[in-house]
């Protein structure tokens, strides 16, 4: 039985499933159904709804009855079907679990629990909300597979009635169910379950498009009907000679399917050749390839068009073979071949598996015990589960179910199933974290490849790993597995909080010198209550960002020091100095010559090696600084450093803010070659060859031309700026000497920012 023929949708007021046809619908399948527990269930459940009316005006009685009526055409146990019936009663009625367990007993409780949303969530955000109930439903789907088959069947019917529901509902739950419930049916091989609620969501977000597909797919199926049946018959009375018992039945495409492929592959619908197919069921595996065989000797096969899914299951336990042949009329003609109780599963998936029915295995490739499908999503979902925030859950999650697969393999032989669109990247996370983290390289199939290569089919993939190595946050946007984005995005937080966390330990070290004390990590941990932080670390990160003042760190250890005075004001006589630390320093470059705002002896200042350093630093947007120029650092909060020249005129919309203010200092390892940002203003004359002079004094001399743009033409003149790279202002010198020397150039200065 396949879902087309589950429930079907009643125009009108529903009819409610009456007790006892509840009953016999079980016991049609079950002999040995528990009739009184099924008894007890609708009862409890028709008493608790009482008098709620769905959005329709009908009893909301019949919602838990229809999704039992789905369950029961699945041929389901007696604890899900009762979980059906009662899958409402703790989020809408007055029931509690306790009440569910002495009852019905835990393991319909546990059910039921599993099945019933949050209430009164405190989160800003709908998403948020959606992401937290999802992440509670999946980590009760990984206890007990049941819970989806109730809350797929849920779904299912709420679509049924969808259009009860205010519009702007309406898309809502469309989209949701597109986006999660009908990757999850297909991710448990329940494709006529996927199939009912993509078309139910496909005509509720797009009706004029859906409607414009099926009435071009009824078209097509009246101009090629005659075509269809002939290539049945044809085939069927050729596998009937060979003496194999086959069914050959021909199918349409799914509209949403159709849409989906157009939108995709930017096809016209009358370039798909896959709109019609044919399925073939046989007996046994056996005549699944002497099918095979009997095809491909009949008619030529279409060349990259074969998949063998019986000897390679699909994650979903999905087997069949896949062939496209150019049959009668030189048409391209699909075919699907399978045994019946493959078709079985392929259309109800892990619905059809006896060990949700009698404990046993179904003989289809699946140890006992756990069917692949099952498996695969409880590691999906364990790996979901480290996400760090709702949203994210809920962003890895559609990552995770929506794509098609790949199947890999590792230089050993172990397959790796990956989405469609997956990298090298995404195959060193699904191998391991760690190597994921370290990844440098790759080969594909022998041939070193880049990174970012879409893998394929077959391919054989080895992860070339460095010690030491971080992923770059550009990774992020590269990946297509939530595990990959969910591991590089971890690992860029830990790589920014660790060079915080860095820069806040500098900073509250100065701090604490500057007032005459020494910082002390156990000091600060005994204060952490009154700084509202839960770690040191988380300190030192908040100080490194700017989000807390290092002086409120030093007076929270030392109270006796007393509040900070205002900026700009000179502490008396006996007064501390300054908590600010950077502070004195920086007015010491700020005002040459006057005296030090709270001098309280010599201080270290922050060491500065460049934007690959161990400090979170970037440079003044225009004009930048280089080894050898005295600089000035500011702090802006949640980003970072930003390097100055002293003379820099861009420092004086940061007078008022003097705690922003940081001591830094040049800190050059001469074995890396490192680069270092600046701007020059160049005034040439108008001639040919000009340009080139520029350019080719700075090439000369050993720099980096990063960018030339001529700010302003005359008739004479050309106002050029360029931006370079150098080692140091040594030979940042040398370059403009030589562009002063030159003949076509009239005025060369330095851009401070």
């Amino acid at each position: 039985m396949t879902l087309a023929t589950l429930a079907p949708r009643r125009p009108g007021p529903a009819k409610i499933l009456r007790q006892y046809e509840l009953v016999d619908r079980v016991r049609s399948y079950n002999p040995d159904a528990d009739e009184d527990l099924l008894n007890r269930a609708y009862v409890y459940a028709m008493r608790a709804h009482g008098s709620q009316k769905r959005a329709s005006g009908d009893p909301y009685f019949s919602h838990p009855l229809e999704v039992a009526a789905i369950l029961t055409d699945l041929k389901l146990d007696d604890a899900t079907i009762v979980a059906a019936v009662l899958h409402d009663t703790i989020e809408d009625t007055e029931a509690t679990r306790e009440e569910i367990d002495r009852l019905f007993g835990d393991e319909i409780g546990s059910l039921v629990e599993g099945l019933t949303k949050i209430k009164r969530l405190d989160l800003v955000s709908k998403q948020a909300a959606q992401g937290e109930n999802l992440r509670k439903l999946l980590l009760a789907i990984a206890d007990d597979i049941r819970v989806l088959l109730v809350k797929l069947a849920d779904r299912l019917h709420n679509m049924r009635t969808l259009h009860h529901v205010p519009v702007a509902k309406r898309a809502r739950v469309a989209q949701e169910t597109l986006d999660i419930y009908a990757p999850l049916s297909g991710r448990m091989g329940m494709q006529g379950m996927r199939d009912e609620l993509e078309e139910l969501s496909f005509a509720a977000l797009m009706p004029e498009a859906h409607e414009s597909i099926v009435s071009r797919l009824d078209d097509m199926t009246e101009n090629y009907g005659s075509l269809i049946a002939k290539i049945e018959t044809e085939l069927s009375d050729k596998l009937a000679q060979r003496g194999i018992g086959a069914s050959v039945k021909g199918r349409q495409k799914q509209p949403y399917s159709v849409w989906h492929k157009m939108e995709q592959k930017s096809l016209a619908l009358e370039q798909l050749s896959d709109i019609f197919g044919f399925r073939v069921l046989v007996e046994s595996i056996e005549d699944c390839y002497r099918v095979l065989g009997v095809v491909h000797t009949q008619w030529p096969g279409v060349p990259g068009r074969f998949k063998d899914y019986i000897s390679t299951p699909k994650q979903n336990d999905y087997r069949s073979i896949h062939t496209t042949v150019v049959g009668p009329g030189r048409q391209r003609v699909e075919l699907q071949i399978r045994t019946r109780a493959m078709h079985d599963l392929a259309e109800n998936g892990i619905a059809a598996h006896a060990l949700y029915k009698d404990g046993g295995a179904l003989d289809v490739g699946i140890a006992a015990g756990e069917s692949r499908a099952y498996s695969g999503l409880r590691r999906t979902i364990a790996m979901l589960a480290d996400a760090d925030s709702a949203e994210e859950f809920l962003e890895h999650t559609k990552l995770e179910l929506f794509h098609d697969q790949v199947f890999c393999f590792t230089p050993k032989g172990k397959l790796i199933a990956l989405p469609k669109g997956a990298t090298p990247i995404d195959f060193a996370y699904a191998v391991h974290t760690g190597i994921g983290d370290t990844a440098v390289g790759a080969k594909i199939n022998g041939r070193m490849a880049a990174l970012i290569s879409e893998l394929a089919n077959g391919d054989e993939v080895e992860i070339a790993c460095a010690e030491g190595q971080v992923p770059p946050p550009a990774w992020e946007g590269l990946v297509a597995t939530g595990k990959a984005r969910a591991a590089v995005r971890r690992a860029t937080r830990n790589a920014v909080r660790a060079q915080y966390s860095g820069l806040g330990r500098q900073i509250l070290t100065r701090a604490f010198e500057r007032n005459g004390k020494v910082f002390s990590e156990d000091k600060v941990k005994a204060v952490l209550p009154r700084l509202a932080r839960a770690s040191l670390d988380d300190v030192l990160a908040a100080v490194g960002r700017g989000e807390m003042v290092s002086a409120d760190v030093v007076r929270a250890v030392h109270p006796e020091i007393g509040e900070p005075r205002k900026a700009g004001a000179a502490p008396g006589a006996g007064e501390p100095g300054w908590f600010g630390l950077e502070k004195a320093e920086n007015f010491r470059f700020k005002v040459p010559g006057a005296a030090p705002v709270g001098d309280a002896g010599p201080m270290r200042p922050i060491p500065i090696r460049g934007q690959s350093g161990d400090l979170p630093v970037s440079f003044a947007p225009n004009g930048g600084a280089v080894p050898g120029d005295r600089i000035v650092g500011i702090l802006t909060p949640g980003e970072g450093i930003t390097i100055y020249p002293i003379q820099s005129p861009a420092l004086t919309a940061f007078d008022d803010q003097p705690e922003r203010w940081l001591d830094v200092r040049w800190d050059i390892d001469p074995s890396r070659k490192e680069l270092f940002p600046a701007q020059i203003a160049v005034t040439a004359i108008n001639e040919p060859g000009a340009l080139a002079a520029i350019t080719g004094a700075v090439g000369e001399n050993g720099a980096n031309i990063d960018d030339v743009r001529v700010m302003s033409r005359s008739a004479d003149f050309r106002e050029v700026l360029v931006d370079v790279e150098v080692w140091d202002l040594k030979q940042l010198g040398a370059i403009m000497a030589q562009l002063r020397a030159q003949k076509t150039v009239s005025r060369v200065e330095r851009v401070n920012g």
